[in-house]
């Protein structure tokens, strides 16, 4: 079976994870949420890190249910930055929390946040069909300038097309893989 070049075939997670989820579109504002905090956390770091401690974050930010994680108090801020099962990087903390409350108005706004995501494409899949390995594009660039000036941070454009990839609105699978939905 033919798989992305970047999957590391001696873990079962991150096999998993591509198999079965890398680039599945998605519509639930629950894993939305999730993906964009695994994420923003995986900024400077590898995939494969954040992955290999994705049930310790789930666990550490309460099944990244956003209406608790906005309501986090610096008890709990210091509890994650103790926490040696995730990252612990405040700034990171924080912008989840402050990313919680933002995800919550585009909510109120758009009815969902999986509305407002998909809007940018008229509810589309994006093709890569090139063949060529990018990390931006003008999708990218243009999401990351509006959840910046709603006030997000950690958005930046290489995290948001990776998160874009990672929620299926780009189908990003090499052209080899055997798991490339069609176009």
């Amino acid at each position: 079976m033919n798989r992305c070049h970047w999957v590391n075939l001696n873990n079962p997670l991150y096999i998993k994870y591509h198999d079965e989820e890398w680039g599945v579109p998605s519509y639930d504002d629950k894993y939305l949420f999730e993906m964009l905090v695994l994420e923003s956390f995986q900024a400077g770091l590898s995939w494969e890190c954040i992955l290999n401690k994705r049930k310790a974050f789930y666990k550490a930010f309460d099944s990244f249910n956003y209406e608790i994680i906005a309501k986090y108090n610096d008890n709990k801020i210091n509890e994650l930055i103790n926490n040696k099962e995730i990252v612990r990087n405040k700034r990171k903390i924080l912008a989840t929390i402050n990313n919680a409350k933002i995800f919550m108005e585009i909510q109120k706004e758009y009815k969902s946040f999986s509305n407002y995501i998909w809007s940018f494409t008229n509810n589309k899949i994006i093709f890569n069909k090139t063949g060529k390995i990018i990390v931006s594009n003008e999708l990218s660039d243009k999401i990351s300038k509006d959840l910046k000036s709603r006030g997000m941070s950690f958005v930046g454009t290489t995290i948001i097309y990776s998160y874009l990839q990672a929620i299926g609105i780009i189908n990003d699978h090499e052209l080899t893989c055997d798991f490339r939905k069609k176009d």
